[in-house]
C-alpha cells in the first residue's frame, strides 16, 4: 500500500512510566474496578503515539493515535494539496502545582499541507528543523507539491 505515515515518537521514560501504570492498573482492576480503570486509561494514554497518515491509493488521510501498533483514526477524503509549509513557532505549556504556576516556552516546527488557497492540515510536528525538512522533502516527492520554508523571517520556496 502506498502511504505516507508519521508517528511522533514517545520518549523512553514516558513509555516506561506508561507501562508501569498499565501494569498497576491491571493489578488494581482485580480489587477496585474504578481505580484500576483510571490507571489503565492513564497508562494507555502515555504509551500511545499520535501522528498522521495519507493513503495515496485511495486519496484519503487521517490524524491517528496508535497503541501497540494498532492505528485508530477516521479516514477523510484528501483535498488537492497545493504545497507543504515548514513553519516555526513557539509553543507554551503551562504547569500548575498547588499554588505555583509556570509556563515553559519551546520552539516547535509544524508541517502544514495547504489547500484551497489558505486552508491547511497540520500533518507533522517536531522540534528538530532537519527532521522537519526531511519529512517535507518526502511529502514533496510523494505528492508532487512544492515546499515553502517559513522557518525564517523571509519565506522561500525550496527546489526539489
Amino acid at each position: 500500500m502506498n502511504k505516507i505515515l508519521y508517528l511522533k515518537e514517545v520518549p523512553f521514560a514516558k513509555k516506561l512510566f506508561g507501562f508501569v501504570l498499565l501494569i498497576l492498573g491491571l493489578y488494581f482492576f482485580i480489587y477496585n474496578i474504578i481505580m484500576g480503570s483510571i490507571f489503565i486509561a492513564i497508562g494507555l494514554n502515555l504509551i500511545s503515539t499520535e501522528g498522521s497518515e495519507i493513503n495515496l491509493e485511495n486519496n484519503t488521510y487521517r490524524n491517528l493515535k496508535s497503541i501497540f501498533g494498532i492505528h485508530f483514526g477516521k479516514w477523510k477524503p484528501c483535498p488537492q494539496f497545493e504545497y507543504v509549509s515548514v513553519f516555526k513557532t513557539k509553543e507554551n505549556q503551562t504547569i500548575n502545582v498547588i499554588s505555583a504556576t509556570t509556563t515553559i516556552t519551546s520552539d516547535i516546527i509544524y508541517l502544514n499541507l495547504f489547500y484551497n488557497k489558505n486552508k491547511h492540515l497540520t500533518f507533522y510536528k517536531t522540534e528538530d528543523k532537519e527532521d522537519a525538512f526531511k519529512v517535507a522533502k518526502k511529502i514533496q516527492s510523494k505528492l508532487g507539491i512544492d515546499v515553502l520554508d517559513a522557518t525564517e523571517k523571509e519565506s522561500k520556496w525550496i527546489e526539489e
